[in-house]
């Protein structure tokens, strides 16, 4: 793990998946027992401890990485075309603030494909597809590209997330206001009851928000929510904040912000969104989670699962086993 973090961020990134899906194959890295199984959304999770979207996303490395002992897996984000993403260098480690700063401008290789993965994967666990829109596709028309998205995913995954809040794609962010979300909500739960019809199975929507938000846009976000009776919300996506960072190299370059410095922001918009939805909608809390502590404070402001990335980058796997342990005592 300290050698990887040597490496250019993208490079590491690559090589320790590749290396990760060598050893799955050939059976080499050892099976993490499973603790604490929960039923959040209707879904039964081995356990409460998931992979964020990010990691893998293409959905190319879902086996080898459930193997770590991960209680749900969300690939993507995913965009109804293929897109390269926003120019290199575009990945940044701040390892004095246990920190990254992405710009990636959800790279992937479109839906189609990641459908591909998915169905050649072995994995029979609880799978979270992330879906976005396109870089190239305006705002006004981003309903159509979540439509797409869903209609691919909806037979191939356990829960689909709606990502309006990366700050990597120009405008995105916008979505998240009370009008904008109250209209693209309306047609998307509108296009789940007909694709459960259709499939003869209901898939939960979440919709993952951004940690920058004000108390009012909080509450709006969360009444919206319930009006619209989505199925769950994912706090947070990175941060565009840059407050109370030690000072080194990389920290003002652009981009989101997740790891460490993320975890206060984190916990209180979860805080803020477990008074208002009390409990009706769940809430999977992601966001600075480095230590099997910072997943209890989350679990204890109100969250009802967790996802790491940042932390396991840092960490590496064992970060996993230390926040079950935690939770079986």
């Amino acid at each position: 793990m300290n050698l990887l973090l040597l490496l250019p961020p993208e490079t590491a990134h690559s090589l320790a998946l590749n290396s990760l899906k060598f050893l799955h194959k050939f059976k080499f890295n050892k099976k993490i027992p499973s603790y604490k199984p929960c039923t959040v959304m209707g879904l039964k999770f081995p356990n409460p401890v998931g992979l964020a979207a990010g990691l893998d996303k293409n959905a190319e490395y879902i086996d080898c990485l459930a193997s770590l002992g991960f209680g749900f897996i969300e690939v993507g984000t995913i965009t109804p075309e293929a897109q390269p993403g926003n120019p290199k260098p575009r990945l940044f480690r701040l390892r004095k603030n246990q920190a990254i700063i992405n710009r990636m401008g959800f790279n992937n290789h479109g839906i189609d494909q990641l459908l591909k993965n998915v169905k050649a994967a072995k994995f029979k666990g609880i799978l979270g597809i992330n879906i976005g829109k396109n870089f190239n596709t305006p705002l006004e028309e981003a309903i159509d590209d979540y439509l797409i998205g869903l209609e691919k995913a909806y037979p191939f995954a356990d829960y689909i997330t709606i990502n309006i809040s990366s700050p990597n794609t120009p405008g995105l962010r916008q979505l998240q206001q009370a009008d904008q979300l109250d209209s693209m909500l309306k047609a998307l739960k509108t296009a789940q009851q007909e694709l459960a019809s259709k499939h003869n199975k209901y898939v939960p929507l979440v919709v993952k928000i951004a940690p920058d938000l004000t108390q009012e846009e909080v509450k709006d976000i969360a009444n919206t929510l319930l009006a619209s009776k989505i199925d769950g919300v994912i706090a947070t996506n990175t941060t565009l904040s840059r407050d109370n960072l030690i000072s080194e190299a990389y920290i003002n370059e652009t981009g989101g912000l997740s790891g460490s410095p993320l975890s206060t922001k984190s916990t209180d918009i979860i805080k803020q969104l477990n008074a208002i939805l009390k409990g009706k909608i769940p809430i999977i809390a992601v966001g600075g989670i480095m230590t099997a502590a910072d997943a209890k404070e989350k679990f204890q402001a109100g969250a009802s699962l967790v996802q790491i990335y940042t932390g396991l980058i840092y960490n590496g796997p064992k970060l996993i086993h230390e926040i079950k342990k935690m939770l079986d005592k």
